[in-house]
């Protein structure tokens, strides 16, 4: 049986930090669906579509990745697309509380979905999108926390 991990998150934008995690993974995973999520209730600063097309240039030489977005419960994207694996990175003490809470939930829900949390490297720790986002918004540069496939040049983000 094919091992594959849905990684779930809404990547706005994807940061370093998310492509160590999922390069890490590589080894551990026959595949890979980085899984773009849609929140109604939740404004983006990239469109979904930016966001799809920023991941999938990051990744295009790695077949066994793929970039999929979706709404609703994320082990019901799971089950629909045959992954028993959930992938989530973990960066700090109050991510491994968050993401257990979850994870206990979605074992509740879905038994065959196991969560697996790997740690970013140290250095990766205070990078997060939030911060990622103000530090563009703000007219910074964020090249340097985002992967060297991003130009964040070519992409136009909308006011919040």
């Amino acid at each position: 049986m094919k091992k594959i991990a849905v990684f779930p998150g809404s990547f706005d934008p994807f940061t370093i930090g998310h492509e160590g995690i999922v390069r890490r993974a590589l080894g551990l995973f026959d595949e890979i669906i980085i899984a773009v999520g849609a929140n109604a209730l939740k404004k983006s600063y990239y469109p979904l579509s930016v966001r799809k097309e920023m991941i999938s240039k990051v990744f295009h030489n790695e077949p066994s990745i793929s970039v999929a977005h979706y709404e609703g419960l994320t082990v019901d994207f799971c089950r629909k697309n045959g992954a028993n694996f959930l992938l989530r990175g973990l960066r700090t003490a109050a991510d491994f509380e968050f993401e257990r809470a979850i994870a206990q939930v979605n074992r509740a829900l879905t038994p065959e979905v196991e969560s697996v949390f790997l740690l970013t490297i140290p250095e990766h720790t205070p990078i997060n999108s939030t911060i990622v986002r103000d530090i563009i918004r703000s007219g910074g540069d964020a090249s340097r926390f985002v992967p060297s496939a991003i130009n964040l040049k070519d992409y136009k983000g909308e006011d919040l």
